[in-house]
């Protein structure tokens, strides 16, 4: 028997019919034929895991890619087509917003009966319940029917109950996408607690940087099968390039105008070296008299940790510009350069990747559980000690990188000789 928070998954199969529509008669006789094999799809394809008590595992993937029916099959909600399934130990499951919670109880009474549907006597709730509404929120409204709740309230309690009865196992699906940021991070450290007091622990989400921040491993999930599943960090970097290439592929011109983009070496030696990107804007036509270039660098979304802009005069059909990043503070790994091309009359090019990028050097400085990273930025640091009493400096034992805060460059408007020397980027523009 295994121990309690174990969960093992082996050779799971689950298939879903299409909603049966109104009955033709020529889709019948080709059914009786044989010939109409459209009713299943297969959204989870021979998933086979081993989870061990005290793991936090995180399940990531494109919508559709089977996260939430693995999750809920995880819960016994719904059960796989063939396979076995162990789960060991009481589950809480927070699968979606006031999951487990009945609209016409009370908060108070939706407590309670939560803590019996995990095998919680009374008197075990009623030890943990001031620390369940003090983390809600909800205190003035305990004893209201929870569905006059709004849904921030709703989705507090929610958390609260599946998180605070120390369950063994703890499954999370994307609800801290819904809280506010104060909320979010509250929820991070709660899942921190749980995990260091030992509860297994398997995070659904999209959030790539939470998922890093919470797990220590990662299982990605892509049209129903297991496309890796090891360590958080090689799991995240497979799935962020994957998504890059995926999103290269589908780049579409526009207004029959072409960005494309180059670096000089596919791999920097150093991380602080500089970076020269090659830019070249073509156009079936003249391109418009003001036309803007927008080049940053992303690590598997869209949202770039590097940015910068400049503003062309562009004659004929073709322009040609470079942009020099004087040093790059990021993280050893891969990268994308991502572009843009925007006019004010309406012509441009929507952001999109360009072309991929990879940067030597070693991972940035872990963060504490539950403490998200904006951005792999490293900058050169020292440390030293400081005798207290007699306020002395003292040579510094160790010399290390750690992480800045995540700053992005803004370019200045066109034509401005100002100094653009942001910690995170010093970029030139040359045509």
């Amino acid at each position: 028997m295994s121990a309690e928070g174990t969960i093992v998954a082996s050779h799971l199969w689950k298939r879903f019919k299409a909603d049966r529509g109104r009955p033709v008669l020529r889709d019948e006789l080709e059914r009786l034929r044989g010939r109409n094999q459209r009713g299943w799809t297969w959204v989870l394809r021979d998933i086979d895991f081993r989870v061990e008590p005290g793991e936090a595992v995180g399940l990531f993937g494109t919508n559709g890619s089977g996260k939430s029916t693995l999750l809920k099959i995880l819960t016994r909600v719904m059960y796989p087509h063939s396979g076995h399934l162990d789960v060991a130990g009481r589950v809480g499951a927070l699968i979606e917003i006031k999951a487990g919670i009945h609209p016409d109880l009370t908060g108070r009474e939706n407590v309670y009966l939560y803590g019996s549907l995990m095998g919680l006597s009374r008197a075990e709730v009623a030890r943990r319940f001031d620390e369940i509404i003090d983390f809600a929120e909800i205190e003035s409204a305990i004893d209201r029917q929870v569905k006059f709740y709004s849904s921030g309230m709703g989705m507090r309690l929610g958390f609260a109950v599946a998180a605070f009865l120390n369950p063994d196992i703890l499954l999370v699906d994307e609800v801290l996408a819904v809280g506010d940021a104060v909320f979010q991070q509250k929820c991070l450290n709660r899942m921190r607690q749980v995990r260091e007091s030992g509860t297994t622990i398997v995070y659904v989400s999209h959030d790539l940087k939470t998922v890093e921040a919470i797990c220590s491993r990662g299982i990605w999930l892509d049209a129903g099968v297991i496309r890796a599943d090891a360590s958080v960090t090689e799991s995240l970097s497979d799935y962020r390039n994957a998504l890059e290439t995926t999103a290269e592929e589908m780049t579409a011109d526009a207004f029959g105008l072409q960005l494309r983009a180059s670096v000089e070496s596919a791999t920097m030696a150093s991380r602080y070296a500089p970076l020269t990107v090659h830019v070249t804007l073509r156009g079936d036509h003249s391109l418009p008299e003001r036309i803007s270039i927008c080049i940053g660098i992303t690590d598997g979304t869209a949202s770039p940790i590097i940015y910068d802009r400049q503003t062309f005069a562009p004659a004929g059909n073709s322009l040609q510009t470079q942009c020099h990043f004087e040093h790059l503070p990021i993280a050893g790994g891969r990268y994308f350069v991502w572009g843009a091309a925007i006019s004010e009359s309406g012509v441009s090019l929507p952001w999109q990747p360009l072309c991929p990028l990879m940067i030597e050097g070693s991972d940035a400085p872990p963060t504490p559980v539950g403490v998200t990273r904006a951005a792999p930025i490293v900058v050169p640091t020292s440390w030293t000690s400081v005798v207290a009493d007699e306020a002395a400096e003292m040579e510094p034992a160790t010399e290390r990188h750690s992480p800045s805060p995540s700053v992005s460059a803004h370019s200045a408007p066109v034509n401005e000789g100002a100094d653009r020397s942001a910690v995170t980027d010093r970029s030139r523009w040359r045509r």
